[in-house]
């Protein structure tokens, strides 16, 4: 057994009609999305997939971020990227925003048709013009063309993340902005040499965002929750198609409905 992975999970795997509520997190919403056989097959029967390696330049560099706003949220002055950038905006203090900050607590809200316990960490919060708590999310990457827009495929997931923290915030009866920004910090891979540290552009990337997919997705998990089969597999889900292509050569059996009591 690895050290590092138990596919065994015993803890918060979902039991259709227990009375408490069930932890779901962001990212495993996100995770429906991408693959709802994957989802059930984590939540469900407790068996997730793999771990990945952590990305620890990432959250070097989330950790940098949130000291250098924290200084002017301190001081009640605008950072140099929203004054760069024209935004009528200044990093905000709230007395739970360290608890929103935490990956294992983030902002929460019971959803009271389905019994979820939704959760998502932010990494800002800013209050704009008009008094409006204005969702902020950093990342970091390295990138040859630099990143002035969301307008890759993949990019899906960071504005579904960025609707999720601001429906989680309107549920907790905040006035939450429809407007969101990306703090983008791309790593510059085309300096004359390394000389021990890494140069970063950082762009902010406006988003308007829309979270009316949010509740109707819940229901559409609770019912997936609810059922005693294994639903099928996202159509891009890589994880899925390496599982069945396995089961060809090997001639495993590729699909199996969850055994009753």
């Amino acid at each position: 057994m690895s050290r590092f992975y138990n596919p065994h999970r015993s803890r918060n795997k979902y039991v259709p009609g227990d009375p408490k509520p069930f932890n779901l997190s962001r990212s495993k919403i996100d995770l429906f999305i991408e693959c709802p056989r994957c989802f059930y097959i984590d939540r469900r029967l407790g068996t997730g997939r793999p771990p990945g390696f952590p990305f620890n330049l990432n959250t070097a560099v989330d950790t940098l971020l949130k000291a250098e706003f924290d200084v002017h949220r301190a001081k009640g002055t605008q950072h140099p990227l929203q004054q760069k950038y024209g935004i009528a905006a200044r990093p905000i203090a709230h007395e739970q925003l360290e608890e929103w900050r935490h990956n294992f607590t983030g902002v929460q809200y019971l959803h009271r048709e389905t019994k979820f316990r939704v959760s998502g960490a932010i990494d800002d919060l800013w209050m704009d013009e008009n008094e409006q708590f204005v969702v902020v999310d950093y990342k970091a990457t390295s990138k040859s063309e630099p990143i002035t827009a969301l307008d890759k495929d993949w990019h899906s997931g960071y504005k579904r993340q960025m609707e999720v923290y601001q429906w989680l915030l309107r549920k907790n009866g905040y006035t939450v902005s429809p407007t969101g920004y990306f703090v983008y910090c791309n790593g510059r891979a085309d300096e004359t040499a390394f000389d021990g540290k890494l140069e970063f552009d950082v762009t902010l990337i406006t988003y308007d965002g829309d979270d009316s997919w949010v509740e109707p997705t819940l229901t559409l998990i609770h019912e997936c929750l609810q059922d005693d089969e294994i639903p099928a597999a996202g159509p891009e889900c890589d994880w899925c198609a390496y599982y069945d292509a396995r089961g060809e050569v090997t001639h495993e059996p590729r699909n199996r409905t969850l055994p009753l009591a």
